[in-house]
């Protein structure tokens, strides 16, 4: 029985894909692209600041700059013209992203096992509080992190070292579910003990150390969990 389970919050708790009917209303017929390019390229900025500043004091931006980032960028690739208020209206609803519906259960269900749980986040505090307290889903979590603290992202060693860190316990003992493969990976590399929500029945990577355990959805976490 693990003594943590800590989850990815973008695209395992909180569905990054939700606020695709306000894009499509924005931008008719372009919405959906909008949105696979704003997320790509929002991980494509992590990846490239982490591995270019990985002590994380030079060039270090918060997850919230990245995301207005990525869409101006995603926007002017798709030759979208972006106004302050549209970037207003996706922001706004990118701080308050829902969250998929077995969320609210399922961490329930953990936290009445006696299991702690926490998110590990790549997003900063306040709009990792914000979203979670809209879903009613701060109450069900022990902690909130995010990578702020070591100024580096997913998937370097130290992000994933801020569970060790913060609870006390070895790395073998935390169950990570994360629903983005190259998460995953990182936390296998880092020694966790890894979960794949694989909602679109994906083929895993071809590098790194496979999943521990795999499910469709959250539901399967609880599956997994001696009993």
């Amino acid at each position: 029985m693990p003594k943590l389970i800590a989850f990815d919050a973008y695209g395992t708790l909180l569905d990054v894909y939700s606020m695709g009917v306000l894009a499509e209303n924005l931008f008719p017929g372009q919405g959906q692209s909008l949105c696979v390019l704003w997320r790509d390229r929002q991980i494509e900025y992590t990846r490239l600041i982490t591995m270019s500043d990985p002590t994380g004091s030079t060039h270090y931006q918060s997850f919230w700059d990245l995301t207005i980032a990525a869409l101006r960028f995603s926007c002017k690739r798709l030759a979208i013209p972006l106004n302050q208020d549209q970037e207003a209206q996706l922001m706004g609803q990118y701080a308050k992203l829902s969250a998929f519906p077995e969320c609210q259960a399922t961490l329930s269900q953990i936290k009445q096992a006696g299991i702690a749980t926490a998110v590990l986040s790549n997003g900063n505090q306040a709009m990792l509080s914000k979203a979670l307290q809209a879903n009613q889903l701060d109450t069900l979590l022990d902690r909130v992190i995010s990578v702020d603290e070591v100024r580096q992202f997913k998937v370097s060693p130290a992000s994933y070292g801020l569970l060790t860190s913060h609870f006390g316990c070895a790395p073998k003992d935390i169950l990570f579910v994360s629903s983005n493969a190259w998460d995953v990976i990182g936390a296998g590399w880092f020694g966790l003990t890894t979960f794949w929500v694989n909602r679109q029945n994906l083929p895993f990577e071809e590098i790194g150390p496979k999943p521990t355990y795999t499910g469709a959805n959250l539901n399967d976490v609880l599956a997994a969990l001696p009993t």
